[in-house]
């Protein structure tokens, strides 16, 4: 059974477009949390990215939520 988020990753340019920009912020967090030591550029990178990464969630979850609420999809 498909969930309204990956009903959403098919058929919504969107959200999909959101979804793939979130998982490159998150990648690119990775590496950064992965070495020893940041340096004062990658710092404040690493927060920028924090804050992008949370602001496209919020957006992604404001469409999941527009979709059930418009196609009456509950979650469980």
């Amino acid at each position: 059974m498909l969930t309204a988020k990956d009903t959403l990753l098919t058929s919504h340019d969107e959200f999909r477009r959101l979804a793939q920009e979130h998982m490159q912020y998150s990648t690119r967090l990775d590496s950064l949390t992965q070495k020893r030591y940041l340096s004062e550029d990658e710092k404040l990178e690493e927060v920028r990215l924090k804050k992008l990464k949370l602001r496209l969630k919020d957006q992604m979850e404001t469409i999941e939520r527009q979709y059930r609420q418009q196609y009456g999809v509950h979650v469980a």
